[in-house]
C-alpha cells in the first residue's frame, strides 16, 4: 500500500510517500481501509518534534480518520467489515489501511459522508469537553471561540449554541467571520482588530465567562482582561508557537481559572467519551450540527496542506485522502 512514512523529524519536505506492506490486523483491532484523514495542528508539530509527546521514528503520521472496516481481529464483535466509521489513533492514518483500537471507532450518523466524519472526533470531542467537562458551561453565559472558522472553532460555535450560550468568534478576515456567522456566532470581530476589548465589552459588558484560545503567545495576558468574574480560559492550543505572558494578578482580582485541554486523556476515559456521545450525536443527527469540510489534499500533496493549515488561510478541517482529492 502507499503511506507517508516519516524517517526524520523537520517540515512538509520530510514527508515520503512510500510503498510499504498493508498493517496485520492483531486482537482487538480493526482493519480500515482509509477514506479521508483530518490534519490537525498536532500531525503537524508531531512531525516537527514539537508536540505534547515524544515523536518516534519512521513513522506513519495521522490521528483522526474516516475509513471502510476491511477486516476485524479476534474479540471484535461490535463491528463488521464493509461498516464506515471515525476513528482516533496515536498515529497511521496517512496511508491507504491502517489499524486502530477497535475502542477508538466510532460509529456514524447515517447522515454523515466520509469526509464529514474524518472531520469530527477532533475537534468536536475537544470543543465538547473544553466547553461542557473542564469549562462547565452554563446557559446563557458568554462563550469567546477564538480561530472561529477552524475545524475547532467551528465545532465550538455549533456546541455552544446547543448549550444555549451567547458566542463571540473572532478570526482572521471577514470571510471566516461570515462562516462563524452562518453557524450561529452572535457577535464577530477581527482578531487582530485594535478595538477588540472594547467592542467585546460594549457586547457583553460583564465579560467573557469561557474562552476558548488556541493562539496563545503574545497578547495573551491582554486578552484575559475581558474575562467575567469566575471566568474559565481554556487553553486547547499555542498555533502562535511563542511562549505567553500571564499575570496573576488579572486572574486574583475576577478568580479567573485558566484550565489546558489535550484530547489524548479523555480517549482513555469510557464514561467522559459516552457522555460526550450522548451530547453531540443527536446533534449531528438532527443536523443541528455538522463537521466543516475544508481543502482536500492526496498523499502526495500532503506537504501542501501542511503549508497550507500553516498559513492560517484554511476554514474548517483540512482532509488527506489515500485515492487523491
Amino acid at each position: 500500500m502507499k503511506a507517508i512514512v516519516v524517517q526524520e523529524l523537520g517540515g512538509p519536505e520530510v514527508l515520503q510517500v512510500q510503498t510499504i506492506p498493508v498493517p496485520s490486523v492483531r486482537k482487538g483491532q480493526v482493519l480500515l481501509k482509509v477514506s479521508s484523514v483530518g490534519l490537525n495542528f498536532a500531525d503537524i508539530l508531531a512531525v516537527r518534534g514539537e508536540y505534547l509527546t515524544r515523536t518516534r521514528t519512521p513513522y506513519t503520521p495521522g490521528m483522526e480518520f474516516s475509513g471502510v472496516v476491511a477486516a476485524v481481529g479476534e474479540g471484535v464483535t461490535h463491528l463488521k467489515e464493509g461498516q464506515l466509521v471515525a476513528a482516533l489513533g496515536g498515529s497511521g492514518a496517512f496511508a491507504e489501511y491502517a489499524t486502530v483500537q477497535a475502542a477508538a471507532c466510532l460509529p456514524i450518523p447515517a447522515n454523515l459522508n466520509g469526509r464529514e466524519a474524518a472531520a469530527l472526533p477532533v475537534s468536536f470531542y475537544t470543543a465538547y469537553f473544553a466547553l461542557k467537562t473542564l469549562g462547565r458551561v452554563q446557559e446563557k453565559e458568554v462563550v469567546w471561540v477564538e480561530a472561529a472558522a477552524g475545524a475547532l472553532g467551528t465545532a465550538s460555535i455549533q456546541l455552544a449554541k446547543a448549550m444555549n450560550c451567547t458566542v463571540i468568534a473572532t478570526a482572521s478576515s471577514t470571510a471566516k467571520l461570515e462562516l462563524a456567522k452562518s453557524l450561529g456566532a452572535d457577535a464577530t470581530f477581527l482578531g487582530d482588530d485594535s478595538e477588540l476589548r472594547q467592542k467585546i465589552l460594549e457586547f457583553a459588558p460583564n465579560g467573557v465567562d469561557v474562552y476558548l484560545s488556541v493562539a496563545g503567545g503574545h497578547g495573551f495576558s491582554d486578552r484575559l482582561s475581558v474575562m467575567n468574574n469566575l471566568g474559565r480560559v481554556m487553553v486547547i492550543g499555542n498555533a502562535s508557537r511563542e511562549s505567553a505572558e500571564l499575570n496573576p494578578t488579572m486572574l486574583m482580582k475576577k478568580n479567573v481559572s485558566v484550565i489546558g485541554v489535550w484530547l489524548t486523556p479523555f480517549m482513555g476515559n469510557s464514561a467522559e467519551m459516552i457522555a460526550a456521545s450522548q451530547f453531540i450525536y443527536p446533534l449531528l443527527e438532527s443536523g443541528k450540527a455538522k463537521p466543516q469540510v475544508g481543502e482536500v489534499f492526496s498523499l502526495e500533496t500532503a506537504g501542501k496542506a501542511f503549508d497550507f493549515v500553516f498559513s492560517r488561510a484554511s476554514t474548517g478541517k483540512v482532509l488527506i485522502e489515500p485515492s487523491g482529492a
